[in-house]
């Protein structure tokens, strides 16, 4: 056997197992359904649409009031519509980067980045 003929031949075998085993898995799926269970029943189109919409609505806007009111609380200016804000920084000194230490060496590793070629 060539070494192509030989790759095509694992390669199909590999294809046919893998296929073999899905549709063996999926053997158990046609069993009929238990004695106990009760029958089936209608879904009323209200009730599947408010709870596959209404109830993902309801966590969004759960959600976003819990984000949007306590900064409201606070006094702080909510701008919707991405109304440019002043810059923030986080835990950094009050009164900008005039508190931030220079750099007084070449090997200082104060004042920014510190990358290097």
């Amino acid at each position: 056997m060539t070494t192509k003929l030989a790759r095509r031949v694992r390669r199909t075998s590999v294809v046919l197992l893998a296929g073999a085993l899905v549709l063996a898995a999926g053997g158990p799926a046609g069993a009929d359904v238990p004695e106990n269970w009760a029958p089936e029943t209608e879904v009323d189109p209200t009730e599947a649409l408010l709870l596959l919409v209404g109830v993902p609505l309801l966590i969004f806007l759960v959600i976003t009031a819990l984000v949007v009111i306590p900064g409201i609380v606070k006094g702080e200016r909510f701008t919707p519509g991405g109304h440019a804000t002043q810059d923030q920084w986080f835990g950094g000194p009050r009164s900008g980067t005039a508190q931030l230490p220079a750099p007084d060496s070449e090997e200082s590793k104060a004042g920014g980045a510190s990358g290097r070629w």
